[in-house]
Formats: C-alpha cells, structure tokens, sequence
C-alpha cells in the first residue's frame, strides 16, 4: 500500500456541482449522435493536489433531451479544484449526464496528458436498459 486510503478514492464524489440544463430534442426518434470535446480539462489529485490536465469528450444520442452546452461547461469547469480520481471523473460526468438528459446511450473518454511518464485514457459507457450498477 502507497498511502492512498478510502478518502482518497471516494474524494470528489460527493462535489456538488452546477446542474447540467438540458432543452426538448427537436428530433426526437432519428437515429444520431451529438460529441462535445472539451480540450483544457482540468482537475486535482486528490493525494498529491497535483494538477491534472486533458481532453474530455462526451458523445451521446438524445433521447427527449440534448445537453445544453453552457451549462456543460460550467459544470465542467468545477472540477478545475477538484481532488478527484480521474477514473472518478469520467464515471461521475457519465452519471450526472445520464441523470440529466436520459439519452439513448452514452460514452464519456477521458484523455489524461503525461504525468509522471504515463498517460491515462478513462472510457465508460451507458446505454437505456443496461441501467448502472451499484456501487
């Protein structure tokens, strides 16, 4: 064991951040997909408060309800001083996406620049039916 304890892992989990505002799917029924990129992401580890940066893209069909993009963003952006796992991350933003727009299915990539020699690419999915599992 390195030091890392429960706290570290749960770190962040519980953040309240900004709410993710949807608005009514105009095509609802059609078959496509709508990706958002957020290329500057940032967090923190919650360990070593470390700054953690990469490439975040949600991809997602809406089902009766698309993401609005300022809110997204703004909710994104409360992670900037958050200590929190990036494994953490792509599961929490896939969650609270799922929570706020119910689409089709989802996939959240999280793409995590060097840090100390090693890179971390995250993926999560969802998609209706398939649920979550409890954790």
């Amino acid at each position: 064991m390195t030091g890392y304890t429960a706290e570290h892992a749960a770190a962040g989990m519980d953040a309240e951040l900004p709410a993710i505002e949807t608005w009514a799917n105009q095509y609802k029924g059609r078959d496509y997909t709508i990706e958002i990129a957020c290329p500057e992401f940032t967090s923190v580890c919650p360990k070593t408060g470390l700054p953690d940066f990469g490439t975040l893209h949600l991809r997602y069909q809406p089902a009766d309800r698309c993401i609005e993009l300022k809110s997204f963003k703004l909710y994104l952006q409360e992670y900037r001083n958050l200590g929190i796992f990036q494994e953490n991350i792509v599961n929490k933003v896939l969650e609270d996406v799922v929570k706020a727009a119910s689409p089709v299915w989802a996939a959240v990539e999280g793409d995590f620049a060097a840090r100390g020699g090693l890179t971390t690419n995250v993926e999560a999915s969802y998609s209706q039916g398939s649920g979550f599992a409890e954790g």
